[in-house]
């Protein structure tokens, strides 16, 4: 007779914990195996954090019988804030598990991701701050680029990068390529020579 999975009752539905579809399958399965892979690994643009993507495969036999994905982002939510890979990997496996059949009588979706995403939906979104002093630093910077731009003067651009942190240059970068500034100025240009100087 086949034991029944432990749930846990989130908002009146029960789920199944990830390690009890891992305990399932291991003790139905012998000839079971599963196996993960980083799918990417990547820096988000706006915020700077850290986005992976994990693929979990679930093997009997050597045949492949279930795949399942799952994606996390650094610093969503509690459990991210420190183990946002091995929140996914878990994750990956939850699911994948899951498109096997184990652990599916809820849903597919695993205890700790709906946890997971009930933390992520409570938490505000959060707010960018301005990387300037005042909107009259900004204009007076693109300013002095659009000079640089028009004199071909690469060592007073050296000298306004050099006073540039990473979050003005990213600001500076978004600005440039956006649909308000690209008919005022050679605004490609312009990006160009904040990542690479002057062309000659």
């Amino acid at each position: 007779m086949v034991k029944q999975l432990k749930t846990v009752n989130i908002k009146g539905k029960q789920y199944v914990e990830v390690n009890e579809r891992i305990r399932h399958f291991r003790e139905n399965y012998v000839d079971g195996a599963i196996e993960t892979e980083i799918v990417s690994h990547v820096e988000h643009p706006q915020t700077g954090k850290m986005v992976i993507m994990f693929k979990a495969t679930i093997l009997v036999g050597g045949n492949i019988v279930a795949t399942g994905h799952s994606q996390e982002k650094e610093g969503d939510g509690f459990i991210n804030a420190t183990s946002y890979v091995e929140n996914g990997e878990t994750s990956a496996i939850g699911r994948a598990l899951g498109a096997f059949g184990i652990g599916i009588e809820g849903s597919v979706a695993s205890a700790e991701e709906v946890q997971n995403a009930i933390l992520q939906q409570s938490q505000p979104e959060p707010v960018m701050k301005f990387p300037f002093k005042s909107k009259a630093e900004l204009n007076r910077t693109i300013k002095s680029l659009c000079e640089c731009y028009a004199h071909r003067d690469q060592e007073s651009l050296d000298e306004i990068k050099s006073e540039l942190d990473t979050a003005q240059k990213k600001h500076l970068a978004s600005l440039l390529d956006s649909d308000d500034y690209y008919d005022a100025m050679p605004a490609r240009e312009l990006l160009d020579m904040l990542k690479n100087g002057v062309k000659e």
